[in-house]
């Protein structure tokens, strides 16, 4: 039997345009949509549907915008199964990169659509806000040998705060801190071997202890919404740890603002366990070309099909039927 995970992308998925055939396609799309619309009081799918891209990019209309793209995904696939009388694959894990974890506490419901998207649009703001005074960037770091990493951290905090922010892939990382220490960090990157070193267009350095700020607010704001325990296993981001409890998944989303994300952990926990099949449950395919580095023996397969826009696709159609 297919033993199945459901993978949830974060920011930097987002696209004008994205979900917009797939609501036309699906009631239970539209309605996700819809809700997630009343829950802010106001309209994010027309925001997410028609742009303008610059709107769309802003972290705190793109956070919102991704989760209910998502959910909407998740929703559209079980409709279709249905529909088709196809059972539903055996799900044994949620894992989402970065803010795609609360897609992930949605799916496993852990927390309503309501508050997921009213969440991520306060963590948006929060993170924006973090660090106020200080320069924040990222850069990628592509092909650089894992062994270099902790002298390049050493040489570029001469500069200031600069720490490995995400773990993507083999020889793919992201590192985030105080600007003047992330551009040295390009440079000394490329010195000890990197094939490409890129300062990314933003402005803030998530996972990065420049986000302290913004984790001391959502602490606040989680304090009063309520968490069920996941109906799925959640892997944590910056350790692949098991999260089991209500407490567990809000402790994450506290402590994966200032930690990094390491996806080759938590691809590998979960490939350990007996996955041999992600689905990636939102707009693009960034994670299915992650995980088709960090285990490429396993199936990964990306919901969003842009050579199909006006349908889904049906991965288990011919694996496993009512």
């Amino acid at each position: 039997m297919t033993t199945t995970a459901f993978v949830f992308p974060g920011q930097g998925s987002q696209s004008v345009g994205m979900g917009r055939a797939l609501a036309s396609a699906s009631p239970a799309a539209a309605a996700i949509f819809a809700a997630a619309d009343a829950a802010l009081g106001e309209p994010i799918s027309a925001l997410t549907f028609d742009g303008p891209a610059d709107a769309l990019d802003r972290t705190q209309n793109a956070q919102p915008a991704l989760l209910a793209t998502s959910i909407a995904y998740l929703a559209a696939i079980r409709e279709r199964w249905t529909s088709l009388e196809i059972t539903e694959p055996a799900v044994a894990f949620a894992a989402g990169h970065s803010m795609g974890q609360y897609s992930a506490l949605v799916a496993a419901e852990v927390i309503s659509l309501h508050d997921g998207v009213r969440l991520v649009r306060e963590r948006g703001r929060l993170m924006q806000a973090s660090g106020a005074g200080r320069d924040g960037a990222m850069a990628a770091i592509i092909g650089l040998d894992d062994a270099a990493l902790p002298a390049l951290v050493e040489r570029a905090s001469a500069h200031g705060v600069v720490g490995v922010a995400n773990r993507n892939a083999p020889g793919q990382v992201v590192v985030s801190g105080e600007r003047a220490a992330i551009v040295a960090a390009a440079d000394i990157a490329r010195e000890l071997g990197a094939r490409k070193a890129i300062v990314l267009p933003v402005s803030v350095a998530a996972h990065s202890p420049l986000m302290a700020e913004a984790a001391a607010g959502m602490r606040r704001i989680l304090a009063d919404i309520e968490f069920r325990d996941p109906v799925l296993p959640l892997i944590a981001n910056p350790d692949a740890r098991l999260i089991t409890t209500a407490d567990g998944a809000r402790t994450e989303l506290v402590d994966h603002l200032t930690a990094g994300v390491n996806w080759i952990a938590a691809v590998e926990r979960m490939t350990a366990a007996g996955i041999d099949t992600f689905l990636e449950v939102g707009p693009g395919r960034v994670l299915t070309g992650l995980i088709k580095r960090i285990a490429p023996d396993a199936a990964a397969l990306p919901l969003d099909d842009p050579a199909a826009t006006d349908r889904l696709l049906v991965p288990f159609a011919t694996v496993t039927t009512a």
